[in-house]
């Protein structure tokens, strides 16, 4: 356990489900405390539940992150419950899947909103609470599709995603400034309980093109995630941190077969 993070205040978004609610569990363990935010209340207590019975201190929000007023609410509720804001997970997401051709406007920005919309939105909120503390941290989560890879029906998805990353930098350079670190995380596959509910053949094809030939879990993303909200981590700003069992390395397929080799 990072011991640093020990008593620090903790927001978590779109923490219900999947990577957010290992996101949320790591810092628990952790012995931080955190607000788990969802836009559903009894899932986001849920999670907190989990964390509560395991021996950590947690509490679950309501909140539309999309909107300045439920990021404004969210952190007011963290600095009521824990008397200040040490680090936000930026994490809300959404993946739902349409072709260019097929796309609308509002499928776009509903995309757009909840995922790079909602990064501007908390960060700005989070940063009233931090400033005058001389240090803070931010974590995104991003993804590999759009920064680095492209997948068929994601572009709004992988605009997003992208554009996180173009905030962050400049986000860090503004920030640091108040002591305030941004950085990011980017996971490849990761078994989340929507994908376990997929084929396995659909699954054994993915594993297939990682290079340690598995999926992560959440509890591997949450990790990385931690270290970067550390005092350890406390000279990384900028930063994308791939957490990706190395799925974006390879130059070709063939470079993943065993007896691959320039002769």
């Amino acid at each position: 356990m990072i011991k640093s993070l020990e008593s620090r205040s903790v927001i978590v978004t779109g923490g219900s489900k999947g990577i957010g609610r290992g996101i949320a569990r790591g810092f628990g363990a952790a012995a931080s405390r955190v607000l788990v935010v969802s836009r559903h209340l009894d899932q986001a207590r849920a999670v907190a539940d989990e964390i509560v019975a395991a021996g950590g201190t947690a509490a679950g929000f309501a909140a539309d992150v999309s909107t300045p007023e439920g990021n404004a609410a969210m952190v007011e509720r963290a600095v009521e419950l824990y008397g200040t804001l040490d680090i936000l997970c930026a994490n809300a997401g959404i993946y739902p899947a349409a072709a260019i051709e097929e796309m609308t406007v509002e499928d776009f920005d509903k995309v757009m909103n909840t995922n790079l919309r909602s990064t501007f939105l908390s960060t700005a909120a989070a940063v009233k609470a931090m400033k005058g503390k001389g240090r803070g941290r931010i974590i995104i989560t991003s993804s590999t599709t759009g920064p680095i890879t492209g997948y068929p029906g994601w572009a709004h998805y992988g605009a997003s995603k992208a554009g996180q990353l173009g905030f962050m930098r400049t986000a860090a350079v503004e920030l640091a400034r108040y002591g305030i670190t941004v950085n990011a995380v980017i996971p490849g596959p990761i078994m989340t309980d929507g994908l376990a509910e997929l084929p396995q053949a659909f699954l054994d094809k993915i594993a297939a093109a990682v290079p340690l030939k598995r999926f992560g879990g959440v509890d591997e993303v949450a990790n990385g995630v931690l270290f970067l909200a550390s005092d350890e981590a406390a000279y990384v700003t900028g930063h994308a941190l791939s957490v990706d069992g190395g799925m974006t390395l390879p130059e070709f397929e063939m470079a993943l077969d065993d007896t691959a080799s320039l002769t």
